[in-house]
């Protein structure tokens, strides 16, 4: 039968999903440890050993063979802009929706001190952007010479101000910098423009980063290295939400995908006010955005989970409340292959995805603030309202594991303890279980429709009822909450200045 390879590169495992493309199932799947520091074929090869066994019996043809990583720590960037609500933030969103670890944005002017340490960074590319169209371009052209004195000989993505355009060409060419021009990422105020730059960040990442990475025996088996792992899993999630040519997608979604160093979230959504009376303000959205909070781990960050949840918050989500948190998370992020065994251990790491995806998930999501008018109290909405969002997709080791993986992916909801920020209320949950939505962003960038069928068939839907007389609310809700006071500012007050 003829089937496809997909193969996720990860940070921590290499991950094989052997796809029946006439039959539409999945043959098998595998994993093992990503074997970068060596030889990155190793731990592949141990990988599709497991995998040729489970296919024993079975005449395969694997006619295609995609791949995507985030090995070697990722595709790592920088992202400088002009206004730091606005341009750089811009950049910001662009490098992550194309799959990239931000690991700083620079705004203004770049100084000499700043341009010492963007040079010591392990990056693999620069996003330069900066002023709308027909606006500021003086900053830009700073920050490119500044790029030329200090000698940096690192890929650039020039996404800013059109009208810089011929100065920066003049600049890089006769430093021999290695750039790439697309189009502004903000091309007006508070409008973004973050597909072309993520497009041009893809081609950097597959015609000259694989190398670097250490992927180049890998590229000798495979067909391609199409793209990094995060923006694979983005892929699928928009494929799966909007749909494809004969496909009918599902509707508005959120993914959430704890990792070992990171928690990261995807939301593929318009994200526009779902209430009543409610004013949109602030930096548009993008349609398919993605977060990345890298220091909500389970096992390299989990000291700085710890540090931002607090002990007396994780306790609360503890059964043993006599567990040492810190010592527990000061072991996991010494031992970052640890495997929990006893009903402790997995108490505790099912504690801090719990966290993981409470605080991922309410940075991610936007949020309301009442503000007072002549006209009484008004409301004010800033980043995307994914209330409405039909459905809540969990990913990764302790969430596939867990076996109540819908009481983690629900800490991700909305909370009557946090009234103001804009979280699903309604969501139903599905978990990925076989581990294929990367592998499914790397099918569908051929073969989109079998994407979706195959993502519709293998998500597992998630029998979890929350408590609906707690954490729900909705617009009654609201109204009597408001009757019980005499104004907007006892209202108000209620609330802590919560809606």
């Amino acid at each position: 039968m003829d089937a496809y390879l997909l193969i996720d590169f990860g940070s921590t495992y290499t991950k094989l999903t052997a796809i029946d493309i006439k039959n539409e199932e999945i043959l098998a799947t595998s994993k093992d440890i990503t074997t970068i520091e060596d030889d990155i074929m190793i731990g592949f090869n141990k990988a599709y050993d497991k995998l040729l066994k489970d296919l024993q019996g079975k005449e395969v043809n694997f006619v295609r063979r995609l791949a995507c990583s985030s090995a070697a720590g990722g595709l790592k960037m920088i992202a400088i802009g002009l206004v730091p609500e606005l341009t750089a933030e811009a950049a910001k969103r662009a490098a992550l929706g194309a799959g990239a670890r931000v690991l700083k944005t620079y705004s203004y002017e770049l100084t000499n001190i700043e341009m010492k340490e963007i040079k010591k960074s392990d990056i693999d590319i620069i996003l330069l952007a900066g002023g709308t169209d027909g606006g500021n371009k003086e900053c830009i052209i700073h920050n490119a010479k500044m790029i030329v004195k200090h000698g940096i000989n690192i890929p650039v993505v020039v996404a800013g101000n059109k009208g810089a355009n011929d100065d920066i060409s003049e600049l890089f060419d006769e430093a021999k910098t290695p750039y790439f021009i697309t189009e502004n990422v903000m091309p007006k105020l508070n409008s973004l423009n973050v597909e072309p730059a993520r497009e041009e960040i893809r081609k950097i990442f597959m015609n000259r980063i694989v190398d670097a990475k250490g992927l180049s025996n890998a590229e000798e088996y495979v067909n391609g290295i199409l793209m990094p792992t995060p923006a694979a899993v983005l892929k699928a999630a928009r494929v799966l939400s909007e749909g494809s040519d004969k496909e009918e997608g599902i509707g508005e979604i959120v993914v959430i995908d704890i990792g070992g160093a990171t928690t990261d979230v995807h939301s593929i959504a318009d994200g526009e006010p779902t209430k009543a009376g409610v004013t949109l303000r602030g930096l548009e959205e993008p349609f398919a955005k993605r977060t990345v909070e890298g220091d909500l781990g389970m096992r390299y960050s989990a000291l700085s989970l710890w540090e931002a949840a607090g002990t007396r918050k994780i306790k609360k989500s503890l059964k043993n409340k006599d567990l040492d948190v810190e010592e527990n998370c000061r072991l996991r992020s010494k031992d970052i292959m640890m495997i929990p065994k006893t009903e402790d251990e997995v108490d505790f790491d099912e504690s801090m995805a719990r966290i993981a995806t409470e605080l991922a998930m309410e940075r991610h999501c936007g949020y309301v603030e009442p503000v007072y008018s002549p006209l009484g109290v008004v409301y004010t909405q800033y980043g995307k309202d994914l209330m409405e969002v039909k459905y809540m997709i969990g990913t990764g080791g302790v969430l596939v594991h867990s076996k109540d993986p819908g009481n983690i992916l629900q800490a991700g909801t909305f909370s009557k303890e946090n009234l103001n920020s804009l979280r699903p209320q309604r969501s139903k949950l599905l978990l990925d279980k076989t581990y294929i939505l990367s592998s499914m962003g790397l099918l569908a960038e051929e073969l989109p429709d079998l994407a979706v069928r195959i993502m519709k068939k293998y998500l597992v839907e998630i029998d979890y009822k929350k408590d609906e007389e707690n954490d729900y609310i909705d617009e009654k809700k609201i109204e009597l909450f408001k009757q019980q006071f005499k104004d907007a500012q006892s209202f108000d007050n209620h609330c802590n200045g919560e809606f």
